[in-house]
């Protein structure tokens, strides 16, 4: 399955929870980074487009960067109320590490997160993996990408959002006038969808990942991205067996 069914699919089952809504997941021992640790945050990867009147998505380059600058401000200011040592990668020449291993990182990462998407998000759990928090790894090339950087964990993120043109506008106020007629045919504007994981990358582990669905808000604007990147990262939760020993 790809990234893009996938995200279609998590957004329908959690907008059923309201306008906003996150759903963690993580590894039974996870402790939210405290103290003196290093934080490598990678280049969002950011879609940000407009909904034609047929309901098709199409990227808007121009509005895509917006957001994706935006988006590092936000996580630049929210890391830095955090205490440890963070990095924000706005290209992979950053990293002091080997490009093409950021390159073959990211794209390892966008598999891992449409797998833990399938089988956490929307009930297809592996067998092996049931009541296990999270189990899933970047394996050796987060380790060997942690020995060249120095850093202790590596946070990725996608977002994406969306807006309705001004066809599908009008389409859908003339949609909602029909219900005052007997013929009710709204159509939806759109919507966000995000989404970040933590790596270890002493054990290449993925520990913790947050899903974020919302009708709320515009990354296009600095205020809009400061608002998804507090709602996505601002409460990280313990993990089970963390949790349960604290209470």
């Amino acid at each position: 399955m790809s990234r893009l069914p996938l995200i279609l699919a998590v957004s329908a089952s959690l907008v059923a929870g309201g306008c906003v809504s996150t759903q963690q997941v993580a590894d039974v021992q996870f402790s939210p980074p405290e103290g003196d640790y290093s934080l490598i945050v990678m280049r969002p990867d950011v879609t940000v487009g407009s909904v034609t009147m047929g309901g098709l998505t199409e990227p808007r380059a121009d509005w895509t960067e917006t957001s994706r600058a935006n988006l590092i401000a936000a996580l630049k200011a929210q890391q830095a109320g955090r205490g440890g040592r963070t990095m924000i990668l706005e290209t992979r020449a950053q990293a002091g590490a080997n490009a093409e291993l950021v390159a073959d990182l990211e794209r390892l990462h966008n598999a891992v997160g449409a797998s833990i998407q399938l089988h956490k998000y929307l009930g297809q759990d592996l067998p092996t993996k049931r009541r296990q928090g999270i189990d899933w790894t970047l394996g050796e090339d987060a380790v060997r990408f942690g020995r060249s950087t120095g850093y202790d964990y590596a946070l990725f993120m996608y977002a994406e959002d969306s807006f309705a043109s001004t066809g599908r506008v009008l389409l859908g106020v003339l949609g909602t006038a029909g219900c005052f007629v007997g013929f009710c045919a709204p159509m939806q504007g759109g919507r966000q969808l995000a989404y970040a994981s933590l790596v270890d990358l002493k054990s290449g582990d993925v520990v913790w990942f947050n899903v974020l669905q919302s009708q709320l808000g515009d990354i296009r604007k600095p205020e809009g991205a400061t608002q998804m990147i507090e709602r996505l990262l601002g409460r990280m939760k313990a993990g089970r067996e963390v949790r349960k020993a604290a209470s």
